[in-house]
């Protein structure tokens, strides 16, 4: 099938709509009035990431002067305006649903105050706030002597300050909000109701105690922000080590090229004038009118105030049947596999995994791959620990993890230090599978044990994000994996594996063979079906092999949290494929391929979504279930999402969001899935 633009949906296109989905939550009352909150500070984070890479992307092929419709289905210079329409469109909305959320606050008796509404009894608070917290920490700049602004912090926010001072002339000035600050201050409450203060306008309320050398009969404050091009870029000298470069080329990104420039829209046509030349913003970066406040991101830490009442109720991750975090995890895997999705099941069975492994005589070796860890990682503390026990502990950690390559290059160099054997991938591939594969001496022989995950190894975000982790002593799967980290140390060899799916070797033509097995089963009318949960898809190649499949018979049903490329439901293409998206509570973020096999059905959990970066240019593992009651779980859990009626979305042509509506029992998916495993506890 060629390339015809009505048989795909743009991917930055989809992605925006996929943060409409995000801003959905924020909008619906039935979501608690916090937890709104916090799903505007995540919209606003997404819009963020997706100015500095995707936004980036497509500024880049404009400026190189290669139109880009074989890459993006349009001219780079046209997508690069609907994108600026939908965001100013998606922005206005936000505006709109924080000032809904403000209203349903201040009927909590909760008070956002400004520098105009603040109580007098606040007065003497905020003045001393100011004086011991925010003065020290502040960053002014005094613009009017400057032939051009200092490079400015990439989405960071700052106020704009026009003084109009007793002499008749302008005065310019730029505070930085300090990022080291809680950006909501809780001020006194006064009987049952709370206050709460943005740092921006105690800043407002505070301007003569920071312009005091100044003579002036108004001031103003409008906040801006400048999103920078988060693209890495590596120079050549050889005589760094890899770190070094990638440690320079992470602080190089904060003066990269900016892509958006938001400002507040109340802001005087002079002023902004004045800011725009002085910063070279140019017609092709995206320029956004916004709201009073920017860098919304972090609302996602906005204050609790101990009302328990308008947040989600906490989950208590349950274990795992036959799994205990008090015996061994090597005696209990030894016998049968066990399957982890967390955050219903708890995570503390991977760190308990690690530290028996860190402690246990018998044990050999640990290799594991790691893309993203925690802040404070228990993770990294179990594999230096067994470091320090004479382990033979090998890392291959990822260090351009994406936003995260700060945090991956400290923790390499701490357990660098430690005796850990770092590996850093494979040239030109990043290195995505979230495996591990422990070797231990049984009965004169070595015995491997291990995991293989869907998500990072990484304590904080496994209480927000679904993912699976197998915990194995499958030999001939962790052969496979055994062989993948061999890869690693010799990446010259191609090595064939019989079990697990690989990139970027084999995935696309192992997929394609599972694929065209179900399309000769529906053509010799046998069962046939496809059933796939993924975070995106937007491999043409993938998609068109699904389009194929759709075209002969097979159903295809589908849940894409994210991008979704693919145009289901057309006639003629894609009749047969249904999608939905499920944005809730949690992020979704495991990924399993099912297969009918003519009813001796295949299931794979993965580290891999159907793009092209996923299945070409990442080193990714596709895990086999073969155990029956593991299988029947994974089975369980997609039919369980699949049948939600409450939080899932209809993805289709018109990418118009529309929740699923039917007339069966409300199914809300993963509030049932919790419920589903504590059956199984009693079961």
């Amino acid at each position: 099938m060629t390339k015809d633009k009505n048989s795909y949906i743009n991917r930055e296109l989809s992605w925006l709509q996929f943060n409409d989905r995000v801003l959905q939550e924020a909008a619906d009352e039935s979501v608690p009035l916090i937890e709104r909150f916090r799903f505007l500070g995540i919209f606003s984070n997404n819009l963020d990431e997706f100015f500095k890479v995707r936004y980036a992307t497509v500024k880049r092929i404009d400026e190189a002067g290669k139109g880009g419709k074989s890459e993006l289905g349009m001219k780079a210079s046209e997508l690069l305006e609907i994108i600026t329409q939908v965001v100013i469109k998606q922005q206005s909305t936000s505006l709109d649903i924080l000032a809904n959320i403000g209203e349903k606050l201040e009927k909590e008796r909760i008070f956002i105050v400004d520098e105009k509404t603040i109580k007098k009894d606040h007065h003497d608070f905020i003045k001393d706030y100011f004086i011991q917290q925010v003065s020290p920490a502040l960053v002014t700049i005094i613009l009017n002597d400057l032939l051009e602004l200092p490079v400015l912090k990439d989405i960071s926010a700052y106020l704009a300050i026009k003084m109009e001072l007793t002499s008749g002339k302008k005065q310019y000035a730029l505070i930085e909000i300090p990022k080291s600050m809680d950006r909501f201050i809780v001020l006194p409450s006064a009987g049952d109701n709370s206050y709460i203060m943005i740092l921006d306008d105690l800043l407002r309320y505070c301007m003569d105690d920071i312009f005091n050398i100044f003579n002036y009969n108004s001031i103003t404050a409008n906040m801006i922000k400048i999103t920078r091009d988060g693209e890495l870029d590596f120079d050549s000298d050889l005589s760094k080590s890899f770190i070094e470069k990638l440690s320079d080329s992470v602080k190089d990104r904060q003066i990269g090229d900016p892509v958006r420039f938001v400002y507040d829209k109340t802001i005087d046509e002079e002023t902004l004038v004045y800011l725009m030349s002085k910063m070279g913003i140019e017609s092709k970066d995206s320029v956004i009118p916004g709201g009073r406040y920017h860098n919304r991101r972090d609302y996602m830490g906005f204050p609790s105030l101990g009302r328990t009442d308008l947040l989600y109720d906490k989950i208590i991750p349950l274990p795992v049947k036959g799994l205990s975090i008090q015996n061994s995890i090597f005696s209990s895997i030894s016998k049968k596999d066990y399957l982890l999705h967390t955050p219903y099941q708890t995570f503390s069975y991977v760190v308990k995994f690690l530290r028996e492994a860190a402690l246990d005589p018998q044990v050999k070796s640990i290799k594991i791959t790691i893309y993203r860890l925690a802040q404070i990682s228990h993770i990294a503390s179990s594999l230096i620990n067994a470091a320090k026990n004479g382990k033979k502990v090998t890392v291959v950690i990822e260090l351009r993890a994406r936003f995260d390559e700060q945090a991956n290059i400290d923790y390499a160099e701490q357990m660098q230090d430690e005796g850990v054997n770092l590996l850093f991938g494979v040239p030109g591939l990043k290195v995505h599978s979230k495996i591990c594969v422990i070797e231990r001496e049984e009965d004169n022989s070595t015995k491997r044990y291990g995991f293989i995950s869907t998500g990072n190894f990484n304590e904080s975000t496994a209480r927000i994000y679904t993912d699976f982790t197998l915990f194995t002593a499958n030999q001939k799967i962790l052969k496979d994996v055994n062989m993948v980290f061999n890869f690693f140390d010799t990446n010259y060899r191609i090595y064939r594996y019989k079990h697990i799916i690989t990139s970027p070797h084999y995935t696309k033509s192992k997929l394609f063979t599972l694929i065209d097995t179900e399309i000769d089963n529906v053509k010799d009318g046998k069962p046939a079906f496809i059933k796939l949960k993924l975070n995106s898809i937007s491999s043409y190649k993938m998609i068109d092999k699904l389009y194929e499949a759709s075209r002969a018979g097979v159903k295809i049903q589908m849940i894409v949290r994210g991008i979704c490329c693919l145009v289901p439901g057309v006639t003629g293409m894609s009749e047969n494929i249904e999608v939905i998206s499920i944005i809730d509570k949690f992020l979704e973020h495991t990924r399993m391929y099912v297969f009918c096999n003519n009813n001796d059905t295949k299931v794979y959990i993965s580290s891999a979504d159907w793009m092209t970066r996923n299945i070409e240019n990442r080193v990714e593992v596709s895990c086999p279930i073969y155990q029956d009651d593991i299988k029947k779980e994974l089975l369980d859990v997609f039919d369980i999402c699949w049948s939600d009626n409450v939080k899932a979305r209809v993805i289709e042509s018109s990418q118009s969001n529309e929740y699923r509506k039917d007339n069966k029992v409300k199914v809300r998916a993963q509030f049932a899935l919790y419920d589903y495993f504590k059956e199984k506890l009693n079961s």
